[in-house]
């Protein structure tokens, strides 16, 4: 695929793929079947903003985490700068997390 075919779709689709290797250190799930990530967006620049959650506002990566997603996907190709905006509200459950985590965490 050339650079001018890439899109803003492309590039949110490696977004994805480079959450699914961030994990939380505390559950063997990565963080976006966790359902820590609320959402992802793409501007045509390049720019990208995750905005995310964490388990608990006393998780012990609450700084480090936000760094590594930042880290990880500013090394995609054709991302120009990532934002991570880290909110509490919603609060984050284990309903929000995907059916593949469930299966994981044994939780069906």
């Amino acid at each position: 695929m050339t650079d001018e075919n890439i899109t803003t779709e492309d590039i949110h689709e490696e977004v994805i793929e480079t959450l699914k290797l961030c994990y939380d250190p505390e559950i063997p799930v990565n963080i976006y079947d966790l359902g820590l990530v609320y959402e992802i967006k793409v501007d045509e620049s390049g720019t990208v903003t995750i905005i995310m959650t964490l388990t608990s506002p006393m998780c012990p990566v609450a700084e480090s985490l936000p760094r590594e997603v930042e880290y990880r996907v500013e090394e995609i190709e054709h991302v120009s700068s990532v934002k991570v905006q880290l909110v509490w509200d919603p609060p984050w459950n284990s309903k929000m997390m995907s059916e593949e985590a469930r299966l994981e965490l044994n939780m069906m």
